[in-house]
Parts: C-alpha cells; sequence; structure tokens
C-alpha cells in the first residue's frame, strides 16, 4: 500500500491489479493526461493568442505596430527557452519519485502562473515592470509546460500495450487542439460579450482567470490515477537511476539530439500555423480577427480526429514512415499556404489553416511515441522531456519572431515559406538519424496478457 499526493491509501500496486482494475486504470490514465494535457496548452496558447492581438497594446504601448508584435513574441519566446528547463527539473522528479507526482507539480506551477497574468496590471499602472512581470511569470509557465508533456505522455503510454503505444501516446497530444480549441473559443465569446475594445481593456483577463477552474478539475483527475506499471516495476526492482538527467546526457545524446530536431517541421510551422498567422493576417492581410478565429476553432475541431487517427496509424504502419509523410507533406505545403491566406478570400484562408494543422497533426500524432520510445524507463521522462522540448528553443520559439523579422525586411510571405521548407528537411536528416525503439520499451508479459483478454 502506498500514500498518494492527496494522503489517501492507494490501491495495490500498478504491477499486481487485477484484469479488471488495470482496464480502468488505464482509461482513467487516458483521461487524466489528456485533461491534464488540456488544462496546461489551453493556459500556453492563450498567452500566444494574446501575444498576437493584446498584448502589444496592453504592455509595450508607444511602439509601431510591428515593433510592438516583436516585443510581445520576444515575451513569448522567453516561455519556449524555459521549457527546458521544466523538463529537466520535472524529469529529475519523475524518473526518480513517479510521474504521478510530477505531473501534480507542473499543473500547480501553470495554473498559478496563468492565474496571476489574469491580474497584473499593463503597462499604464506598472510603467516597465509590467513587461518584465509578464516576462517572468511566462517563463513559469515554460517551466510548467516543460515538465508537463513527458509525464502525460508516459502516464498514457506507459499504461499501454507495445502495440498501443503510437494510439496511447497520441491522446495526451489531444491537448494541444483541445486546448487550442478552448482557448481560441474562450477569446471570441469574451470578445463577444464584452464588445472589442472592452476585451483589449480588460476582457482579455477574463479566460485567464478561468484556467483556476480548469486546474480544480485537473488536480481531482490526476489524484485518482496510479502509478505507471513501468515505473512502478523499475521501482519494485530498484532500478530507478538516481540522476536520470545526467545520465541519459551521458549514454543517450544522439536520441536527445534528433528528438529535438526531428520537431523542426512540426513545431516551427506549427507556431506560424496558430500564432504568427493572426498577426499576419490581421496587420498584413488586414483580415477581420473574428473570421481569422473561427478557423482557427475549425481547425483546431478537425485535430480531435486527426491527432489519434495518425497516432492509431503508425501503430499499424510504424512511426518513422507516418511521420515521414508528414514532414514531406508541411514542405510541399509551405508555398501553397501562403498563397491561399494571400488570396484574402475567405474559404480558401479557411483551407489554408485546416489543411496546415492537418499536415502537422501527421507527424504530431506518432511524435509522442516515436521519441519516448527512444530511451529506457529509468531515464524515459528525462530524455523524452528533453529532446521533445529543445525543439521549443530552436523551433517553436524563434519561428514567430523569424516570420515577423522575414516579413519585416522583404515585405512578402516568399521566404517565409523557404523557412519551414528548411525546417522540413533539417526534419528529415534528424528522422533518419534517431536510434531504434530502447529495448526496455518491450514488455511482452504484459502484451500477451492483454492479447488473452
Amino acid at each position: 500500500m502506498s500514500r498518494s499526493l492527496s494522503g489517501h491509501r492507494e490501491g495495490p500496486g500498478s504491477t499486481s491489479l487485477d484484469p479488471a482494475t488495470r482496464r480502468s486504470q488505464r482509461t482513467k490514465a487516458a483521461v487524466a493526461s489528456t485533461i491534464g494535457t488540456t488544462i496546461e496548452w489551453y493556459d500556453f496558447f492563450l498567452y500566444g493568442t494574446a501575444a498576437a492581438l493584446v498584448f502589444p497594446a496592453v504592455f509595450f504601448p508607444g511602439e509601431s505596430a510591428l515593433a510592438g508584435t516583436l516585443l510581445s513574441f520576444s515575451t513569448q519566446f522567453v516561455g519556449f527557452a524555459a521549457r527546458p528547463i521544466g523538463a529537466a527539473i520535472f524529469g529529475q522528479m519523475g524518473d526518480r519519485i513517479g510521474r504521478k507526482a510530477a505531473l501534480i507539480a507542473t499543473l500547480s506551477l501553470m495554473g498559478t502562473a496563468t492565474a496571476l497574468m489574469g491580474v497584473l496590471p499593463g503597462y499604464a499602472t506598472l510603467g516597465v515592470w509590467a513587461p518584465i512581470l509578464l516576462t517572468l511569470l511566462r517563463i513559469v509557465q515554460g517551466i510548467g509546460v516543460g515538465g508537463e508533456w513527458g509525464g502525460s505522455v508516459l502516464m498514457s503510454m506507459e499504461w499501454g500495450t507495445r502495440r498501443r503505444h503510437g494510439f496511447m501516446a497520441s491522446l495526451p497530444q489531444l491537448g494541444v487542439p483541445i486546448g487550442l480549441l478552448l482557448s481560441t473559443l474562450a477569446v471570441k465569446l469574451v470578445t463577444k460579450a464584452t464588445g472589442a475594445a472592452a476585451f483589449d481593456d480588460w476582457g482579455w483577463r477574463i479566460p485567464f482567470l478561468i484556467s483556476v477552474v480548469l486546474v480544480g478539475i485537473g488536480f481531482y483527475v490526476r489524484l485518482a490515477v496510479l502509478e505507471t506499471p513501468a515505473f512502478a516495476r523499475a521501482r519494485e526492482h530498484k532500478e530507478v537511476v538516481k540522476q536520470p538527467v545526467l545520465e541519459v546526457i551521458k549514454t543517450q545524446p544522439r536520441a536527445i539530439i534528433t528528438s529535438a530536431f526531428v520537431r523542426m517541421a512540426e513545431q516551427a510551422p506549427f507556431y506560424l500555423f496558430i500564432t504568427f498567422v493572426l498577426a499576419y493576417g490581421t496587420e498584413e492581410l488586414k483580415l477581420e480577427r473574428g473570421a481569422l478565429l473561427n478557423d482557427v476553432l475549425i481547425a483546431a475541431a478537425c485535430g480531435l480526429v486527426s491527432v489519434p487517427f495518425f497516432g492509431f496509424l503508425s501503430d499499424l504502419l510504424g512511426r518513422r514512415l507516418v511521420y515521414g509523410v508528414g514532414i514531406v507533406a508541411t514542405a510541399v505545403f509551405a508555398f501553397p499556404y501562403y498563397g491561399l491566406l494571400n488570396s484574402r478570400h475567405s474559404g480558401l484562408v479557411l483551407l489554408a489553416i485546416v489543411l496546415s494543422l492537418l499536415v502537422h497533426d501527421i507527424m504530431y500524432g506518432p511524435q509522442a511515441a516515436l521519441i519516448s520510445e527512444t530511451f529506457g524507463t529509468g531515464v524515459r521522462y528525462s530524455g523524452a522531456g528533453l529532446g521533445y522540448q529543445l525543439a521549443s528553443v530552436v523551433a517553436g520559439g524563434p519561428a514567430p519572431l523569424i516570420a515577423a523579422a522575414i516579413l519585416a525586411g522583404t515585405g512578402a510571405s516568399t521566404w517565409i515559406s523557404v523557412y519551414i521548407v528548411g525546417c522540413a528537411v533539417v526534419s528529415f536528416i534528424a528522422l533518419l538519424c534517431m536510434p531504434q525503439p530502447h529495448a526496455s520499451v518491450e514488455d511482452p508479459a504484459s502484451d500477451a496478457r492483454e492479447m488473452a483478454r
């Protein structure tokens, strides 16, 4: 018997559960992971939307529209830079203490930072301290998200069997489209309720404060899940690694590096597709904010189907094949994407945004299993988290800044498309260089029990 973080005694260890309880825990783990990542990404995407639409005026007044946007995206970037730090901190915790404890901590950190953003006074009240405090809160957000992904993916994947890793690991990835859907919907509904002027003045704070309610739901769900069987076995067999972060850096550096760069084609374009597109569409193309938000909502809703579908497809066809198709599709779509946007035709703009997230999901569905399976159980949280979050520094974080700088320098989208193609080339090389799945991923006994049911 062991104690949960809530102080209540848990049932038998996850390695000795009866079949019915095991199936129940598998479902709870998938639901808890998905709800948790939804909350984390709701908070993170909400910041991205506000950075494009509101923060330039609230925290960086007096600048030109483009300069204000660049400064706003710079504060967004520090959140990305902080994510590998979160991966290291909570990877160490998740590999030594357990996946569950780390996930409770990341949820607490993220929720607190987001709620404080909702009450943070602007430049008019605090002067230069306003953007400074915003930046510090963004760093805390980044640390929370950096530690969240690895634990959520492993909580779901390690409760599933080897032959279902792609599908099970894709379920927490649903937090991205659901979080994007909820954050965009929250902005849209609050804007409609308050009016555009009032939203830009004070209404933008409401979606940030709603996060407190979501975090409470996340706590309730996560406390009901037992530790994963894989980590429980490692603990029972006294195989827990004392310094997992240092160990994985020393023993599997190629796996970490390739995991980071294989995400270039997925993450860099993604933040152009869902964040920079709002600034580009409203400022450069003079499109209506509400129409763009509607298009993002529709595209995010499609992801509820496409993300788990491509994760499931990777169980049938192989992770690398499905992921490689996604890389190629992203490169092929780079120029048509901006061609459709630049038409300013509402139907073609919708098509551009929907297709952009679809090609993204071809990679995002199998990505969690592709990366996580590369590492051994004792260092999996640390290794997968570090590899995944390092991409934030080289891909996701700089992408809106690079795109804004390209647009400012050239006045056209052509070289932004070239940038996307370049990201795809880097990812394809990294995919070819990735190590094969680690031996500890295989669990023949568990799979045999599952097949017998």
